[in-house]
């Protein structure tokens, strides 16, 4: 086998190597079945084990109760900044959005589309995006707040989650969910595409509370409802089945090897630490993101002008560090360390940073 870098992906991003060897070794035969698991039919036994572990494990980890349904479907984030409107917006009454980068920018639009009252009731637009808007109104009447936990593209993350005073909150948490522990009790539904924190692309966890699933309007395709999904345990047609069975192992390695969210919060606030402290302490590289709002999931950093930059990411690629690259729209340089990207990883990166600092500064 080829070396293993230091990922640091935006997303697809890194997977624990121990659910990589995991799923080596169960490739051929998955738990005895005489089949791989990219071949089990997910109306099987052994499927059903898979996904209902990976509810009960998301349950644990996030202190879920009764009231909230654990659920998997296709299409990623972006197929939710449609269905969110589509099923929860309630009639004659808007829907609130605060707009803190590209892909709170998408849903607001999403939910434009259908032509719903979208109230945008705060915005950091005016400053590219760089910081987490603290004031804010919000409609005494909206139908839910939606909000995005931690923005990849700016490097920007809710420290604390908005209060709505009753009013549900929706979140888009695809860059950070199981990053920290929380409260879920606000929450009428969270979302998250499994791609960048908890497994492969193909499939978005969402966390609905049942009072939710009665907005469900009647007049739906079948495949836009969450009724669907829920009463059918996430099976009402195939699933992505080899997402789920990787998700499942991320969560078993969160809560058996981390020790759970508590553990893993630590361990990201020190990666984060190490990272941000050289760069700050670094009159060479320059954090992009306003310190208060700075994402432990995505730091963007700048050097001081953009063929440097360029040098850089293909450099720190030949030592092994990939990923670097910021965002095309914004360019820059950006490492993201979701829970799977380890402290030697960020270590060995601070120390490839330091020498290029030293060759080039």
């Amino acid at each position: 086998m080829g070396k293993r870098i230091y990922n640091f992906n935006a997303g697809p991003a890194a997977l624990p190597l121990s659910v990589l060897e995991e799923i080596q070794a169960e490739l051929l035969d998955f738990k005895g079945s005489g089949m791989s698991v990219l071949e089990v039919s997910h109306r099987s036994k052994w499927f059903d084990d898979v996904i209902n572990e990976a509810v009960e494990r998301t349950e644990r980890l996030l202190g879920l109760g009764d009231d909230f349904h654990v659920l998997f479907i296709q299409g990623g984030a972006s197929l939710q900044f449609c269905m969110i409107p589509m099923n929860l917006a309630l009639e004659g009454r808007p829907v609130d959005y605060i707009n803190t980068g590209t892909w709170s920018t998408k849903a607001i639009k999403e939910a434009e589309v259908q032509g719903k009252d979208v109230r945008v009731i705060a915005s950091s637009e005016d400053k590219g995006f760089s910081y987490i808007p603290k004031e804010f109104t919000i409609d005494r009447d909206a139908s839910y707040l939606h909000f995005t936990s931690n923005n990849t593209i700016k490097g920007t993350q809710w420290a604390q989650f908005p209060d709505a005073a009753g009013i549900p909150l929706v979140c888009d948490m695809s860059s950070d969910i199981m990053s920290r522990p929380f409260d879920v009790a606000p929450f009428g539904l969270i979302y998250a595409g499994a791609q960048k924190n908890i497994g492969p692309s193909g499939s978005a966890m969402v966390i609905i509370r049942k009072d939710m699933l009665e907005r469900t309007p009647d007049n739906l395709p079948a495949m836009m409802k969450y009724t669907t999904f829920s009463g059918k345990n996430s099976m009402f047609n195939t699933p992505a089945c080899v997402v789920i069975y990787t998700i499942n192992l991320v969560l078993k390695w969160l809560e058996e090897t981390i020790g759970g969210l508590e553990k893993m919060e630590q361990i990201n606030q020190e990666k984060g630490s190490i990272l941000y402290d050289f760069i700050d302490q670094s009159g060479f590289y320059q954090g992009t993101a306003v310190k208060d709002s700075r994402s432990l999931m995505n730091l963007t950093f700048r050097l001081p002008n953009e063929d440097l930059e360029k040098k850089f990411v293909a450099e720190a690629l030949e030592e092994g560090f990939g990923g670097l690259k910021g965002h095309r729209s914004v360019g820059g340089c950006r490492a993201s360390i979701y829970n799977a990207t380890g402290i030697d990883a960020v270590k060995a990166l601070v120390g490839f940073m330091s020498e290029f600092e030293r060759k080039e500064g």
